[in-house]
Formats: structure tokens, sequence, C-alpha cells
């Protein structure tokens, strides 16, 4: 009974609107920041180096290098309200789960490749189909010395 109870309350506090990224992706996060009386959404930019789950309480952690070659991560909750939007700015590629080992990587050997993917909501382009017969456009000769159109 008291499951239930919960279930429902979390129900509500679930938000629909979150894109796919995992680790490796490239994310632009718009957080809301509450200073003094003032809200402003404030925009942090950079690599998720892990995503945990946990129903309500999932999270995931973005790392970027800040001024003079500085690690910066912030760790937010997927579900808060506190998060107005997620943008996905790329996707990488990478084999790990969670990318810890950048922590200690700058520059170059900090990057990750990008990885190509098709989209899914995409419908492959198909010629339309053709009513009418198509010419002949070459004659072949035969052996013979005949003449043979290709059709």
């Amino acid at each position: 009974m008291v499951a239930q109870l919960i279930r429902a309350v979390e129900s509500e506090q679930y938000r629909d609107n979150i894109p796919y990224f995992g680790p490796g992706d490239s994310v632009r996060v718009h957080a809301r920041v509450v200073e003094g009386t003032r809200e402003r959404i404030q925009i942090f930019e950079g690599v998720v180096i892990r995503r945990r789950a946990g129903g309500l309480n999932e999270n995931f952690t973005v790392r970027r290098i800040a001024s003079h070659g500085i690690g910066v991560e912030r760790t937010y909750l997927l579900h808060s309200p506190r998060i107005e939007r997620i943008e996905v700015v790329r996707h990488g590629r990478v084999r790990r789960a969670k990318l810890y080992y950048l922590r200690g990587r700058t520059g170059r050997a900090a990057r990750i490749k990008e990885r190509r993917r098709v989209i899914p909501s995409a419908q492959p382009v198909m010629p339309a189909p053709v009513s009418e017969p198509i010419e002949p456009l070459v004659e072949q000769e035969d052996i013979t010395g005949q003449t043979d159109e290709l059709a």
C-alpha cells in the first residue's frame, strides 16, 4: 500500500521532455539559479562523464574545462524542476559507461570522437515508380555483326 502511494507521488514528478544522451555526449544544460530574490537561467556545457539510473533520483555528471585549464564538474538530477532543458550538442563515441579517466587528461588527449548516427525518424527517400518503359540509350554490336539494343 505504501509503495503504491510512493509510486503515485513519484509518477507526477517525472519529466517527459528529456532527450536521449549518454556518456561521452556533449550537452548544454539550462539550469535555473536563484540569487537572492532573482532567478536566472545558467547554461553549463560539457561532456557527460557518467549517468546513474535510479528512477526519480536518476542523475548525470557533466565535465567541462574552465579558464586556465581547471576542470569543473556538476551533477544534476535528471528529473529536477531546476533544469529548464537539456540540449545534446554532439554524440561521442566511447566504450565505457563511466568516463572518470578524462579527469587525468587535458587538451588533445581528452578529446572524444564524434559518433555519426542515422536519425531514426527520417524515412529513406525512394524514387517514384516509373510508369513508362525506359528507352535504351546504347547500341552494342554482337559478335555476329548484328546490332542489339540494350535494355
